[in-house]
């Protein structure tokens, strides 16, 4: 059986017949998603639509929760691929950063509406939607890789050794409140949304620089440790149940 998170073809290579089949399931779900809504629209309908059996589109996505995560992934490795110039190119955090997060946006431009559709069910915690969830833990960590590409190659930014994987993780959660303002964002062009991109890659800039200061560490590991305790997904090894030790958190 196909993985599910599998890339596409290597680069160079033509798409086989199967990854070809994949791909028209997943595009045709985003656009009935988008005309019909994520509720609405179901697998039977996807599979009529792309013409292929039900059993055939199951066999590529267990459900439409996994279609999702294919979107998810998809998205991701697009942007894996748009940033390469940007951090070819500069070696300035901010510029790097800016240039990470408008990447992120134009890539999803596209599918703005779609967004907006399927977000009542992607802000459930509970949901496999969530980009907290176990289920979307793939393409988190994809994401969450380039933000350490980003502070990697900032080549006049000094980071402490000790806060090196929390920074990123960090960037990776200001980039979703980028996301959530973009999902909300009615300017033409999403402009506001690229603006915000902008300052938000400035003022981290400034946060990373202060962070050098060994005064300020306590407070960056405070900030991360408050994350990942309190949200899903974010914990390594999972998250503690709740109500266990509280009292010593």
């Amino acid at each position: 059986m196909p993985a599910k998170n599998a890339d596409g073809p290597a680069d160079g290579a033509a798409p086989s017949k199967s990854e070809q089949t994949r791909a028209l399931i997943l595009q045709t779900a985003m656009r009935l998603f988008e005309e019909r809504g994520y509720d609405k629209t179901t697998m039977r309908a996807i599979a009529k639509e792309a013409g292929v059996s039900v059993g055939n589109a199951y066999y590529y996505f267990e459900g439409k929760e996994h279609l999702i995560q294919g979107f998810y992934d998809r998205i991701a490795a697009e942007h894996q691929a748009a940033v390469r110039e940007v951090l070819a190119r500069e070696t300035d955090l901010e510029a790097r950063l800016a240039g990470v997060l408008k990447a992120w946006l134009d890539i999803a431009m596209p599918y703005h509406q779609f967004a907006v559709q399927f977000f009542k069910n992607a802000a459930d915690p509970d949901s496999p939607l969530s980009p907290f969830s176990p289920e979307s833990e793939h393409a988190r960590e994809e994401a969450i890789s380039v933000h350490r590409e980003v502070l990697r190659g900032a080549t006049r930014t000094k980071v402490p050794e000790d806060l090196r994987e929390a920074l990123p993780e960090l960037m990776w959660l200001s980039q979703m409140g980028l996301v959530l303002y973009w999902i909300f964002d009615r300017t033409e062009g999403r402009r506001r949304s690229y603006r915000l991109a902008e300052r938000g890659a400035r003022l981290t800039a400034r946060g990373v620089a202060l962070a050098r200061f060994r005064v300020m560490r306590p407070l960056v590991r405070e900030v991360h440790e408050l994350f990942t305790d309190f949200l899903p997904g974010m914990a390594k090894g999972g998250a503690a149940p709740e109500g266990v030790n509280d009292d010593m958190r």
